[in-house]
């Protein structure tokens, strides 16, 4: 037991005055007196939202985890902080992921809790809950939403995201009706929870779990399963357990545990946003990690035959073992780190048995040799850019042709279908000011639409490159996360149509080949944007966001701040 002084006991273990305030107006919602007698009070950080359809579980989860805080002697108390629906958000939900890390990290700080069961799914909740509840420090587990049931259309599993790009541009070459397109969008989602495709959510419901900050099998159960609520019981149980413990993000969240994260990551085929994410936590937690860190996973094979790297989705993952079987093939490599139990992350591979290898293979029979996310550095991108092999067409990644450039989002749009744009299917499409600061936000639009005209020929994947991000649902050959961004005046702003770029994922290269004075000419004569926000919280954002490369955290609040409030409010 912790010898430690309750944290709560500052706000309901007084008898003066502030104690008086603190009990008396929360015994109107029917508290008796007992609840305040020292027990560990747990917050419950709950992002449920009917605008949030991946976190519209979550309610229901709280009950679970409220049972199992009182059956451990625990005090629980749910609260609300912003909910960050991706498919529902404009311009992006990224914009917003560093306001959802302030709003957990001052709402834990300023409540009278003792630690804190972070209920979370939809791509950008998980990590901006966890870098709030990162930068204050108290004993804190994830409970995830879950995917949804498999999506069912005409007699066939489909995915979240996966088929919505290939059934769009099914419909654009005329190869699918628009009424059987409309169709399939009722058949996608067929129950609450998170995409079933091992898109951002699923990805980083993976690697918190391969991080130990939540229980094993958090990742895939689906969120219909009563096994999920069953686990929400035992992570607020468990959540009692760690306050007495004293077991915090900080003794969890090692460089260790990131590299166990990179690891999965490229064991899964888990999304290119993984790295933003990453990035922004670490920093944190004060952990040293870069960009270039991430090479750590590209000799890992791909072992999940999952979409969009695959064909089958997250349910059949979990069927087939889930994440323990990943934590046991990686073996060796897994690095020993503690976890929320207390114990090594090892012991969540214990006794894991695979029951379908042709949804987890074996590391010494893998679906993809050496599949994990590559780094591209040159003097396109100084400071890096990412490609994800396992989703990408092979002969493209060693690939030199010439530049088609879109100024901007809108330039695409207005442009992508002309039957005279100068493209071929050798061209490399370039999209610009879609970073964070450019759009703002750093949207999912890196797997811009492949030419109308090429479409049409059959052409299903191209060389793109943008200071973009795109879905973790996504495919292509996608150059993403261009950093610097080109309205930081990054290299990207200068490329004009027509110039030669070449790509290497093999030696990670990503080079304009454009004679240095000609560049210099062009950066001489370039002049940013005008900013799309000059008020609230977008204009603090565009100022404070750091790049890409940096994990697009907002400067000020990278590290952490763990003292005791001790001024009230009366």
């Amino acid at each position: 037991m912790s010898k430690k002084p309750r944290r709560s006991a500052a706000w309901y273990g007084k008898t003066d005055k502030d104690g008086f305030i603190h009990r008396s107006w929360m015994k109107n919602q029917g508290f008796p007196d007992h609840a305040f007698d020292g027990r560990p009070i747990i917050g419950i950080c709950n992002t449920w939202s009917e605008l949030t359809p991946c976190n519209s579980g979550l309610r229901d989860l709280a009950e679970g985890v409220k049972r199992g805080v009182w059956e451990a002697g625990g005090f629980p108390v749910e609260f609300p902080v912003m909910s960050l629906g991706e498919t529902q958000m404009k311009p992006t939900a990224m914009l917003f992921r560093n306001l959802l890390a302030m709003d957990v990290e001052e709402s834990i700080r300023a409540y009278g809790i003792d630690g804190v069961v972070l209920l979370g799914g939809c791509d950008k909740t998980t990590p901006g809950q966890l870098m709030g509840a990162a930068s204050v420090d108290l004993p804190s587990i994830v409970v995830s939403s879950g995917p949804m049931l498999n999506g069912k259309w005409q007699g066939q599993d489909i995915g979240s995201g996966t088929d919505v790009w290939k059934f769009s541009e099914a419909v654009r070459a005329g190869e699918m009706t628009l009424q059987d397109f409309m169709n399939a969008e009722s058949g996608m989602s067929r129950s609450k929870g998170v995409c079933m495709t091992m898109g951002t959510a699923s990805t980083m419901a993976s690697l918190v779990e391969a991080m130990g900050m939540s229980l094993p099998t958090n990742a895939a159960l689906p969120a219909v399963d009563s096994r999920r609520m069953a686990l929400a019981h035992l992570t607020g149980k468990r959540i009692v357990e760690m306050v007495d413990e004293d077991i915090k993000p900080s003794d969890i969240l090692t460089r260790a545990a990131f590299e166990n994260a990179i690891m999965a990551n490229a064991a899964v085929g888990g999304s290119t946003n993984a790295v933003v994410h990453l990035l922004a936590i670490a920093g944190r937690v004060g952990v040293d990690l870069t960009l270039d860190d991430f090479e750590l996973g590209s000799d890992i094979p791909l072992l999940v035959n999952c979409m969009p790297s695959g064909k089958y989705l997250m349910e059949d993952f979990c069927y087939a073992g889930g994440m323990p079987v990943i934590l046991r093939e990686l073996g060796a490599r897994l690095r020993d780190t503690p976890t929320v139990l207390g114990g090594s992350i090892t012991a969540y591979a214990d006794g894991a048995e695979c029951y379908n290898r042709d949804v987890i293979y074996a590391m010494d029979a893998p679906l993809k040799p050496a599949a994990g996310l590559r780094v591209l550095k040159g003097n396109l991108a100084p400071r890096g850019a990412i490609v994800k092999p396992s989703a990408a067409t092979e002969h493209l990644l060693e690939h030199e042709a010439d530049a088609y450039v879109f100024d901007s989002i809108e330039d695409l749009k207005a442009n992508i279908d002309r039957d005279d744009l100068p493209v071929t299917a050798d061209t490399i499409l370039v999209l610009k000011g879609c970073g964070p600061k450019g759009y703002p936000g750093m949207p999912e639009v890196g797997n811009m639409p492949i030419p109308g005209k090429l479409v049409k020929e059959g052409v299903r994947d191209m060389v793109r490159v943008s200071d973009a991000r795109m879905s973790g649902t996504a495919y292509g050959t996608v150059i993403l996360h261009v950093s610097p961004e080109a309205q930081d005046g990054g290299p990207l702003a200068l490329v004009k149509t027509g110039d030669r770029i070449r790509i290497s994922a093999q030696n990670g290269v990503l080079d304009l080949l454009v004679d240095e004075a000609e560049l210099q000419a062009r950066r001489d004569a370039w002049e940013p944007d005008a900013p799309h926000y000059t008020r609230g919280y977008a204009k603090m954002y565009v100022d404070h966001v750091l790049q890409a490369d940096r994990g697009a955290d907002l400067d000020f609040l990278v590290g952490k701040d763990t003292r005791p409030v001790t001024r009230e409010s009366h």
